[in-house]
């Protein structure tokens, strides 16, 4: 049965065919002006969760560049602080041997007392040695100095690892602790501060010291040891900050490839709906009745 087709239906059609096609064309202007597929969730749940993961996703990776950064800086100077430490060691164990000269006499003897006593209190200093006001081996204690400068001794006892994560599971510690470092006990049973402050008083009394080259060994030797376990740890964190730039490339590409809008794309469907839009307000002119107003000019 044939349905009868009043002016008003044409009417309405009309008006409901040219909202949709300015509500497409809306929607592709805003497209073209954000640069984006989507304004909100509803234009495409699928687009919006994937960018949901991806937002999050590079988020963390954002985090972890940041803790490896930290672990890099908190490496890096406990390397140098290490590195200066064999520095005076050597220095040390130079003025030991010189010590058993036969020639020199006690005044000199005391005069190469005095050089290790400069160098233990530099030693102090670099025990001491702070990142941002963190005693960096201090242990997990990073707010009290490990050294205590008026006793000229290692006073800390937190042998704690400072734990930092810089991936997804994997946690890596930060610092290398002052008992492992200035608490070595060799075979002669004395720390490193120990063992100056009985080089020096030796030297006092007027005896040479190279008979501490073994124990002055040990400790330049352990130096070494820890030195080597942050160089390996540095390589390892150096390996795992390339991973992270690399993931988030990939991440910025998907999302990239995600929401983006392709704008030739936009642009060319936007032109073909101006026309169809035209189109239709060319059909709806000849479609809508003249009015009585229009009799009337």
């Amino acid at each position: 049965m044939a349905i009868r087709v009043t002016q008003n239906m044409l009417n309405s059609n009309m008006l409901r065919n040219l909202h949709n096609s300015m509500y497409s064309m809306d929607k592709m202007q805003q497209q073209l002006s954000s640069g984006s597929k989507i304004s909100k969730p509803s234009d495409d749940p699928v687009v919006a969760t994937r960018g949901m993961f991806y937002r999050s996703s590079l988020m963390e990776n954002e985090q972890y560049q940041r803790n490896i950064g930290e672990v890099q800086s908190w490496l890096e100077l406990s390397d140098k602080a290490l590195d200066e430490a064999g520095s005076i060691m050597h220095r040390i164990r130079e003025l030991a041997v010189n010590s058993g000269n036969t020639t020199l006499g006690p005044d000199s003897l005391q005069a190469i007392g005095k050089e290790i006593e400069q160098l233990k209190e530099h030693l102090g200093t670099i025990a001491n040695q702070t990142l941002g006001g963190k005693y960096i081996f201090g242990g997990s204690d990073i707010m009290t100095p490990p050294y205590d400068v008026s006793a000229g001794k290692i006073t800390t006892t937190n042998n704690s690892e400072i734990m930092l994560e810089v991936s997804t599971g994997i946690q890596v510690p930060i610092n290398v602790t002052g008992q492992s470092v200035f608490n070595y006990l060799g075979n002669g049973g004395k720390n490193v501060f120990d063992l100056m402050d009985k080089i020096v008083n030796d030297l006092k009394d007027g005896k040479p010291v190279n008979n501490e080259l073994g124990n002055i060994d040990e400790q330049i030797d352990n130096l070494l040891g820890v030195r080597s376990t942050l160089g390996a740890r540095a390589n390892r964190i150096d390996l795992i900050q390339d991973r992270m730039e690399k993931e988030e490339t990939t991440l910025t590409e998907g999302m990239s490839k995600n929401e983006d809008a392709d704008i030739a794309e936009v642009i060319t469907n936007l032109k073909t709906q101006e026309n169809v839009h035209r189109a239709a307000l060319g059909a709806g002119a000849r479609i809508i009745q003249p009015s009585l107003l229009d009799f009337l000019r």
